[in-house]
């Protein structure tokens, strides 16, 4: 079930709140953990025996932890790390084990040995965003920076909340802890919900399902010329921008009718003057879950700086080995690495940061770099993204081909500019900010009144995103492949 369906719009969604507010606020995360279960169940009942698995060791690990941590510490420490290493392994069983078997089997075959057996593993959706928020819960109850909960429902509600359950963001547990307890409902909140999760449907099914075509007819040219590459990569990440903020805009709203504030995701990433400023704009939730529970663990920047160099390295890797099970999300990882390590080493030597030099030339070079990366992110494996760079270069040709001519429709192309514009430009969307209190700042008088304006306009826009959805056939979210 995802969000822009017409089950969940007209069926789940109204059934739940129906039942949500006539409960009393006791009641409601029992509630919360029984749909949020249905929600999950819809797509493959037998994974949600797995995914309560996963609910049952993070609690019973918290409640050992927090239990024996004053007076058998080193036998907490083990069973921590036995729950942390039971999450893993069963991530990288279902998420890792086709991939490893495919790459021994093609190392084996280079070597001229016989091939290995085939591996066909279906991928639980959403286990990588539940399994990090399990460890999270564990690893922060041994920190004593969230509290054990004295009640299973409220740590199983917190996995499992289906705002957020497939997609993310990536909530702590210490967030929530006193919400879940008794959620409450107010009307500002639900006003505010509603208007927040009508944004973000009308930027996944408006904007990111309209360029859709334009990013997919281009990368499914084996030698796309110079226009075709370029044209394609732009609207890929626009494409990616919109449809995973779009989800966290939904889930983020859907938090705020249930009476919970999650904390924000995007704040307008591709206006980044560095890399280090992507990375604090874009996906924060897995920012911070990848700097709080991997980076700091291996040293961070406590080390020599060398090692500090090895740690971004390192961590950007393994996210992007998390976004998916191939090399090219590991060569994506890896570029982002040496390009957050290369800024570190400017700052360490004293050299003037990137966005000291000039805004604009350092958020376009930020950008372009950016979009580098997106060619491995989407790209089916290194050879193409090989020959989509060959046609940046222009190595494959100049100007646009018959091929993909076609398949621009003046729709698509219009919405590609409105995209960038909405991207780059001062709007009346609201954009959070990168501070740990997730506000903005006041904004100017014009800004409020066309906000004002904007919630008006979302009503029609919604409407709008609501007949193409049920007109247009099935597009899921790009994030509930990771």
């Amino acid at each position: 079930m995802v969000f822009t369906s017409t089950v969940f719009l007209f069926l789940f969604l109204p059934a739940f709140m129906a039942v949500y507010a006539v409960l009393p606020p006791r009641a409601r995360t029992t509630w919360i953990l029984i749909a949020s279960y249905a929600f999950y169940a819809w797509w493959r009942p037998d994974f949600a025996l797995l995914f309560a698995a996963a609910t049952v060791v993070a609690y019973a690990v918290g409640e050992s932890v927090a239990r024996l941590k004053s007076s058998r510490r080193g036998t907490a420490r083990v069973i921590l790390t036995l729950g942390v290493t039971l999450q893993l392994s069963t991530l990288a069983y279902f998420k890792y084990a086709e991939f490893g078997v495919a790459s021994l089997d093609a190392l084996l075959r280079s070597l001229g040995a016989g091939p290995l057996p085939a591996v066909s593993i279906i991928l639980p959706i959403g286990i990588s965003f539940y399994v990090f928020q399990s460890i999270s819960y564990m690893v922060d109850v041994w920190r004593e920076d969230a509290p054990m909960s004295a009640r299973f429902v409220d740590v199983a509600a917190y996995i499992a909340l289906f705002p957020q359950l497939i997609a993310g963001p990536i909530v702590r547990y210490k967030h929530l802890a006193l919400q879940l307890a008794r959620p409450a409902m107010d009307g500002p909140m639900l006003a505010e919900g509603a208007q927040r999760f009508m944004l973000g449907f009308c930027k996944k099914v408006l904007i990111a399902d309209a360029l859709a075509p334009i990013a997919d007819g281009a990368f499914a040219l084996s030698s796309p010329t110079m226009v075709e590459a370029w044209i394609g990569t732009l609207a890929f990440a626009a494409q990616l921008f919109f449809d995973f903020s779009g989800y966290s805009d939904m889930a983020i709203g859907l938090g705020l009718l249930l009476g919970f504030r999650f904390k924000e995701n995007f704040a307008r990433p591709y206006l980044s003057a560095s890399i280090t400023e992507f990375w604090q704009r874009w996906h924060m939730s897995l920012s911070r879950w990848l700097r709080d529970y991997l980076y700091i663990p291996l040293g961070g920047n406590r080390l020599s700086p060398s090692r500090t160099y090895v740690n971004l390295l390192l961590v950007m890797v393994i996210g992007g080995l998390w976004h998916g099970a191939s090399w090219v999300f590991v060569a994506w990882g890896a570029w982002h690495g040496a390009l957050l390590a290369i800024e570190r080493l400017q700052r360490d030597r004293g050299l003037r940061r990137t966005e000291e030099v000039s805004g604009l030339a350092a958020r376009a070079l930020t950008f372009t770099l950016v979009l580098v990366g997106w060619v491995l992110f989407r790209s089916t494996d290194l050879a193409h993204a090989g020959a989509v760079y060959a046609g940046m270069l222009g190595l494959n040709g100049i100007t646009l081909s018959t091929e993909l001519a076609w398949q621009l429709s003046t729709r698509s192309l219009v919405t590609l500019v409105i995209a960038y514009l909405l991207i780059f430009f001062p709007t009346p969307v609201p954009q959070p900010t990168t501070e740990s209190t997730d506000t903005r700042p006041r904004p100017p008088a014009w800004q409020g009144r066309a906000e004002r304006a904007l919630t008006f306009a979302l009503v029609p826009l919604f409407a709008l995103g609501l007949m193409r959805a049920i007109a247009d056939s099935f597009s899921p979210f790009l994030y509930f492949r990771f």
